[in-house]
């Protein structure tokens, strides 16, 4: 076994957000045990522990982080058509839930009324909300009309992914069209 390599604490946290984001993918919550993400990051429990007290300390932090992660993927090009512009975002979502299925599940599942993962969730949302806006070129009043349709919207979008994750009623494709149809519907609505 070679020798652990020192590193910061900010690498240290890198690291076990890393391996912890791997084990939450590979199996559902109730059975990632913090051992095992000590033993995978060749760490001691204790030097886990003192990163993260308990394991949803380290989910809840793996979650922001992709959460984070997914905004900046997601980034979207004002060039596109707006149709174009969403499929694109939704499609970098919906690879991340897809990849991720055990750890959106427990988010949305076994954390429901986690508040501290909501919290997550509904700045996740907000800010994806300012960014399509930020994208739309609408004056304030409109801006304001638009917003709350936006974020609806990107509530139906985390709903019907979640659903679509437990039950896989639809294809991936059907799921897309359905929530761009969504959004150019109840934007059409409006005018």
């Amino acid at each position: 076994m070679p020798p652990r390599r020192r590193l910061t604490p900010d690498e240290r946290r890198g690291q076990l957000l890393d391996v912890g984001a791997e084990l939450f993918a590979e199996r559902p919550y109730d059975e990632v045990l913090m051992e095992q993400v000590a033993e995978r990051a060749g760490v001691s429990r204790a030097l886990l522990y003192r990163h993260f007290p308990a394991k949803r300390d380290l989910f809840a932090a793996i979650y922001e982080r992709s959460a984070e992660q997914r905004l900046t993927e997601a980034a979207l090009d004002p060039a596109l058509p707006l149709p174009e512009r969403l499929a694109a975002a939704l499609d970098t979502h919906i690879d991340y839930f897809a990849a991720n299925r055990h750890t959106v599940l427990a988010a949305n599942r076994t954390l429901a009324g986690d508040r501290t993962i909501q919290a997550i969730m509904a700045t996740h949302h907000a800010r994806l909300r300012d960014q399509l806006l930020d994208t739309t070129g609408l004056t304030d009043t409109e801006r304001a009309a638009t917003s709350a349709v936006l974020l609806s919207w990107l509530v139906f979008v985390h709903v019907l992914c979640v659903e679509w994750l437990e039950r896989e009623n639809f294809s991936r494709a059907e799921l897309r069209d359905a929530c761009v149809g969504a959004l150019l519907g109840a934007l059409s609505h409006g005018r």
